[in-house]
């Protein structure tokens, strides 16, 4: 990276999530959580990390916008924008399951051009910049787990490689009742989007699909897969970028499909279909 505004960004990310990590590794399976609307849980330690991330932000960056998860959900009027998940996966974090994280993303003028996931239990950050415009000068482009590239498999789909489905019940179930023909790969059900997606850019799993996932959910590692190679299949008619200042985003949900490879959209299409409608 030869421009200091990316060289800034990378480091007060990797700085602000390693802090926050750790606080929240002391409330690790310590905490009860509350179902919000949309069924999902929220904790005191999403709320406390949530207003950590925005002030974090604030006072690293006085001239950006937020949006999170927990509080501010309308896409502010401002060119530079981060987009915040404090806790992606709060059921693993509050049954004490180690794996959830912490996501972060940059937009400019509404699209993500940065974005950084922070594992604390194991320790594993990925990050990637992607998709700027010629005005940002010096922009990298590239996605890294640990500071090391990633890229996705060139494996063919086997009963030793991996799939991971999104957790919804009856029809995530139904996947594996499927009569046409046996799935072709062995299937996962981590519990955090943003992991299910970047096993994906890392060669770990082959593809995966995730259902109902919101914009925070998908900001960041939207830019780390586009990166890294993965192959993005929105499974709705909307593109979620560029986002619109003054939209509310919180029950906009982004149904995606994401693959090593385009040949393999076709492959799954059967099951997209089960998962999805």
């Amino acid at each position: 990276m030869n421009y200091p505004l990316w060289k800034q960004v990378l480091e007060f990310v990797k700085v602000t999530t390693e802090e926050v990590g750790e606080e929240l590794l002391k409330q690790f399976g310590q905490v009860q959580g509350l179902e919000k609307d949309d069924g999902s849980l929220v904790t005191q330690a999403d709320q406390w990390a949530d207003r950590q991330l925005q002030e974090r932000i604030l006072a690293q960056f006085p001239d950006h916008g937020v949006l999170t998860e927990e509080t501010a959900k309308h896409f502010p009027d401002t060119p530079w924008c981060w987009i915040i998940d404090p806790i992606d996966g709060t059921t693993n974090f509050t049954r004490g399951v180690p794996l959830w994280g912490i996501s972060m993303a940059l937009l400019y003028q509404g699209t993500p051009v940065f974005g950084y996931v922070y594992f604390p239990p194991i320790r594993h950050s990925f990050y990637g910049f992607w998709n700027a415009p010629p005005e940002l000068e010096g922009h990298p482009v590239g996605a890294f787990l640990n500071d090391r590239p990633i890229t996705p498999t060139s494996d063919q789909p086997s009963q030793n490689h991996f799939f991971n489905l999104c957790n919804l019940g009856a029809r995530t179930t139904s996947v594996l009742q499927a009569d046409s023909a046996p799935f072709p790969c062995k299937i996962r059900m981590l519990g955090v989007a943003t992991y299910s997606i970047l096993t994906v850019s890392a060669g770990i799993a082959i593809g995966g699909i995730e259902a109902t996932p919101k914009i925070w959910d998908i900001a960041a590692v939207w830019v780390i897969s586009h990166a890294a190679g993965v192959v993005w299949v929105p499974l709705t008619d909307a593109a979620p970028f560029p986002l619109i200042s003054g939209e509310d985003y919180h029950h906009c949900p982004y149904p995606t499909l994401v693959v090593s490879h385009s040949q393999w959209v076709e492959l799954f299409q059967p099951w997209i279909v089960t998962v999805t409608q």
